[in-house]
């Protein structure tokens, strides 16, 4: 029985299955010819691999890493066959991806964190941000938790427009201000509403722009102090949200955004769309920092707690 399977039930794990359609048989499918015809792992098999991993999305420098875990493997543990290859690849590509540290709330249902438990949300326009903070207040109330949504965006009249219809389609109240608000004023009155309403999660959305990294800096870097103000330990998560859809130009939008902020978790949306779902294990390697949840379609469930372990089984699990 898999973590989903214990966690949340068959249901999720067949939406992860299906979530990760188009990536694991494009990922399986080049894997399968990089070993085709071969009897044991030897240099070819090596080559040839590596080859299907760059293809996979997984990156140059994650895929020199995994090559050099794996042959280290071969060599330690004496594996010739290549029946043995997808094993190995398996533990070591679960071995690359960096754990939630326990100071994380453990899926959603916050047990043993602070409350309130505040949640910064961070990443650039178009990444599916808005809606991933849907999709968490979703899952949040569903696990019994009450949550307050701020719309810190305030630049943008569509993002404050989305993340209310989002909090009419959950049911959670939503702190907003008028058009060209300072967004830490919007952090300071989400925090203070969720407090006198005893709310278990705070999810703060802030702007998506990366033109110009020093004003994201100062605009992020004051919003925390603000929270601060209230909660000295908050926030407690920074997630940045990555669309998996972009393969590694959104490894690009991680390095700027880790840059300017501190960001201690990341959500991968989009993966049900796209053939790229390998640059997750690129993302979690290169930038160590954990992978916590990935959206893998467009219902209001589809968003999972990630599992390294259950995410690479399934990358291999095309029947």
């Amino acid at each position: 029985m898999g973590f989903f399977d214990k966690l949340f039930g068959k249901k999720e794990k067949q939406t992860l299955d299906q979530g990760l359609e188009k990536t694991k048989e494009s990922f399986f499918s080049k894997i399968t010819k990089a070993v085709a015809g071969k009897s044991s792992i030897d240099d070819d098999v090596l080559d040839n691999l590596e080859e299907a991993l760059v293809g996979a999305d997984v990156g140059i420098e994650t895929t020199v890493a995994l090559i050099d875990r794996i042959s280290d493997r071969v060599k330690k543990d004496k594996y010739l066959g290549t029946a043995d290859l997808n094993r190995i690849m398996q533990e070591e590509m679960a071995g690359i991806l960096v754990d939630a540290p326990s100071s994380l709330a453990s899926g959603f249902d916050l047990q043993g964190m602070p409350k309130p438990y505040v949640m910064l949300v961070v990443g650039v326009n178009g990444v599916g941000k808005t809606t991933t903070i849907g999709k968490l207040a979703h899952q949040f109330k569903a696990a019994g938790k009450s949550v307050v949504l701020g719309a810190a965006d305030t630049f943008r009249a569509a993002a404050v427009g989305q993340l209310t219809i989002w909090s009419e389609r959950v049911g959670v109240p939503i702190v907003k201000q008028a058009m060209g608000s300072d967004p830490a004023s919007v952090a300071f009155d989400t925090v203070q509403s969720g407090m006198a309403r005893g709310a278990d999660v705070i999810i703060i959305d802030t702007a998506g722009r990366l033109h110009n990294k020093l004003h994201l800096m100062e605009e992020l870097s004051k919003i925390r102090r603000v929270i601060k103000k209230q909660l000295p330990e908050a926030p407690h998560e920074v997630l940045l949200v990555l669309d998996g859809s972009t393969g590694q130009n959104a490894l690009e939008q991680a390095k700027h955004f880790t840059a300017a902020t501190e960001v201690t978790s990341m959500a991968v949306t989009k993966l049900d769309g796209t053939a790229k779902g390998g640059v997750v294990l690129a993302i979690s390697h290169q930038m160590n920092i954990p992978v916590r949840y990935i959206g893998v379609g467009e219902k209001i469930e589809d968003l999972l707690v990630f599992d390294k372990k259950e995410f690479v089984h399934t990358l291999f699990s095309v029947q």
